[in-house]
């Protein structure tokens, strides 16, 4: 299996490569040259398996680079019910006629990014030990991200992590999971900012080729395809749990900020999952619902990025929209360079009316926008219905999901994150607090490691520098 770049770069590369790269020399993302796929006898013989099994059913199409005694281990390692608290790993709950929640947020730091990140934290051990080298990762994080790298991370033999954020732009929990982290490898940059700038000094940073490699920089965001692929698994899994036969189509619904999480499900159709719909449902910030609906792209700059109550989504340039893109245009590298390079460089949007249909009838695209309003009425008529708790980003799927659910169709809501890492809103929504996960007591009053600057990438670069042996 090789990877290619979405802007054309003439390179190909394996697997291992492109762990610890990145983005692609290029600026463009990496993708496989084809999707696997999968027939009828392959989803039969795949029900039923237990959920590290099915991981490496599905990564071993994508990776032959890493023998397949060790992905297995590596797999059945990460996997487990002591990691993840259940025997499931993300079992399929029903909330109501034709809505499930599947649930994504057992994981070490309650938010569905562990799900791939536990894995990409091992790969990377792996793939260093196997080098003999060391790694420098870089990421950006609204909120969910930088906690599941950094834990995953943390003592990790090789691998540093230098953790952007948007200061003061994430919950109390979230910035105190990750600031509260004493290992030596790990280092918090609180940007004065939004989650954009951020990102785009990761970005600016990745594509400054001779620091890149100076310094051993690698990405988690999932801008990383090792990252994305993970997240894969657990349409594979939501399907098997809805369903009785391959017959049978489901329809998913996913609370998009970076459309990483979203693309997953895309590679999941693109490979052969029976997906009706893929609904991307946004907050305020609705760039991607903008496009499903009318074909437009326009990225936002910071002071129109909206600061809300599900923070992890307040982006307003989704990295991997490319990949979808990209496939939208039937590959054509030539075009989607010139759209996320120069059409957003100079106008900050680009236009796909005639592709946009495309979009929501061959690929099976639909979306939908929530506001802070819906979000505590959604919360609040969950809990008082069925009992059940929901985060404010799940909130923004369930909301979308009874939108555009097909009574003849299954709809399974992405969860995304525990209640507790957003305590304020669920107070305001059920005059209560959420529960607190045992280990998590008292985490907002620790101790805490973080460095405030200016979203400047020198700066960033200098920070780099500094701590790197």
């Amino acid at each position: 299996m090789l990877y290619l770049s979405t802007r054309g770069h003439p390179d190909r590369k394996r697997f291992c490569e492109i762990l610890l790269e990145g983005l692609a020399p290029d600026g463009g993302l990496y993708l496989p040259e084809r999707y696997p796929q999968v027939d009828d006898a392959t989803l039969t013989r795949w029900r039923g398996l237990a959920y590290h099994e099915l991981a490496f059913e599905i990564l071993s199409l994508y990776i032959d680079d890493i023998p397949a005694t060790d992905l297995r281990a590596l797999c059945r390692k990460t996997y487990t019910e002591a990691v993840f608290g259940t025997p499931q790993i993300v079992p399929l709950r029903k909330l109501e006629a034709g809505v499930y929640l599947e649930a994504l947020s057992n994981g070490p730091t309650l938010a569905f990014k562990d799900m791939a990140m536990q894995l990409l934290g091992h790969l990377f051990e792996y793939e260093l030990a196997r080098r003999g080298e060391s790694l420098n990762i870089l990421g950006a994080t609204s909120g969910d991200t930088g906690s599941a790298a950094e834990y995953a991370m943390k003592g990790k033999k090789g691998v540093r992590v230098f953790m952007t954020s948007p200061h003061g732009r994430m919950s109390p929990f979230q910035q105190a999971q990750m600031f509260s982290l004493q290992e030596a490898n790990i280092h918090n940059l609180a940007i004065e900012g939004v989650f954009d700038d951020c990102q785009d000094i990761v970005k600016a940073v990745s594509n400054d080729l001779a620091f890149k490699r100076k310094y051993r920089i690698g990405t988690v965001n999932s801008i990383n395809w090792a990252r994305l692929v993970a997240q894969v698994v657990y349409y594979f899994a939501g399907y098997f749990q809805a369903t009785t036969s391959n017959d049978q189509k489901v329809s998913f619904t996913v609370p998009s900020g970076n459309f990483g999480n979203i693309c997953a499900g895309h590679v999941a159709r693109m490979m052969g999952l029976p997906i009706a719909k893929l609904v991307a449902a946004t907050n305020e910030n609705d760039v991607l619902d903008e496009f499903f609906r009318t074909g437009t792209y326009r990225v936002r700059g910071s002071a129109d990025t909206f600061e809300t109550s599900s923070p992890s989504m307040d982006i307003s340039k989704a990295s991997n929209f490319e990949r979808f893109v990209f496939d939208l245009l039937g590959r054509d590298a030539a075009r989607v360079k010139h759209l996320f390079q120069d059409e957003l460089g100079a106008r900050g949007r680009f236009e796909l009316p005639a592709e946009v249909a495309a979009a929501r009838e061959r690929y099976g695209f639909a979306s939908g926008r929530s506001s802070h309003a819906d979000r505590l009425a959604t919360i609040r008529d969950t809990w008082q219905r069925y009992q059940d708790m929901i985060d404010t980003h799940t909130a923004d799927g369930v909301k979308v999901a009874r939108e555009q659910r097909d009574p003849l169709v299954p709809m399974i809501v992405l969860e995304t994150a525990l209640p507790i890492k957003f305590a304020a809103t669920i107070v305001e929504a059920l005059d209560r607090q959420p529960h607190r996960p045992a280990g998590f007591e008292g985490i907002e009053d620790r101790p805490k490691r973080v460095r405030v600057m200016p979203a400047d990438v020198d700066q960033v670069k200098a920070y780099i520098a500094s701590h790197c042996d």
